[in-house]
């Protein structure tokens, strides 16, 4: 697969290919080959992108890091094919890139890449995203566990998540043995107790909740306002827009003192 046949396959922004068509005919990837290799390894992963980002220094945007990260992933096609995971799951988990791209763009009113601290993971082969979930081969206090990753754009239904779940589970069988009968998990904003209070009962979110046994709570926890708002997590409460009956719910809980926090649950035996 070539660069430009990956843009198109998972839909990147116009503006952001011309940026990178730019950045291609500056970087030389044959001075940074020590580093992609250790991104597409999730035992390195972390160390090399963050070596990698001191390296690229003269980078605001992080277009370079966009750039190397987008090559990574380009290469990393083949090993999903050595490992006979379809396409679909391949298109569908670096489709990450555009989504967070734009989810940037309705948070600070331009495109650039600010989530390279997290995407190392998909070009690492450590999220997967299947059908409507991501799913996460990591470790929780010295136990292997599959994370659960909720994306912007996921839909909640019950029978969307059923199949999700369905799908992962043999997707773990066929791809690693050894990860199947692991505990699956979820820290998000989305399985906060506060939630019961802001959402009507037959709320998909709440329907989401319901699969978890929660096991440790987070009061203090605010990050959702980034993702709840589109907005930068240090905008003034009573500058958040509101578009929505959570989000009007959710101001009016901020200004009055009160927050949604977060949670961390594990899946119920099915």
């Amino acid at each position: 697969m070539e660069l430009i046949e990956l843009y198109d396959c998972i839909g990147l922004q116009a503006e952001m290919v011309k940026k990178l068509n730019d950045v291609g005919k500056q970087i030389r990837l044959h001075l940074l080959e020590p580093y992609l290799e250790k991104l597409m390894n999730a035992a390195t992963a972390k160390q090399a992108y963050e070596a990698l980002q001191a390296l690229l220094e003269e980078d605001p945007d992080h277009s370079k890091m966009l750039y190397c990260q987008l090559e990574c992933a380009r290469r990393i096609f083949d090993r999903y094919q050595e490992k006979h995971i379809s396409e679909a799951i391949y298109t569908d988990t670096m489709k990450c890139f555009p989504r967070f791209i734009e989810e940037c763009r309705k948070k600070n009113g331009r495109m650039f890449f600010d989530r390279g601290w997290w995407t190392y993971r998909q070009i690492s082969m450590s999220i997967f995203r299947i059908g409507e979930l991501e799913y996460e081969r990591k470790q929780r206090e010295g136990e292997c566990v599959i994370g659960i990753h909720i994306p912007s754009d996921a839909n909640l239904s019950k029978e969307a998540v059923d199949a999700s779940l369905r799908q992962a589970e043999r997707f773990f069988q066929a791809y690693d043995i050894s990860w199947t009968d692991k505990k699956y998990t979820c820290n998000s904003w989305l399985l906060s107790p506060m939630l019961k209070k802001l959402l009507p009962e037959n709320s998909n979110i709440l329907s989401f909740q319901k699969r978890f046994d929660l096991v440790q709570e987070d009061k203090e926890d605010r990050e959702y306002i980034e993702w709840l708002f589109q907005v930068p997590s240090d905008t003034r409460y009573k500058d958040l827009p509101v578009k929505t009956s959570l989000q009007k719910k959710a101001r009016n809980l901020l200004l009055h003192g009160e927050n949604i926090g977060s949670a961390y649950g594990i899946i119920k035996v099915r």
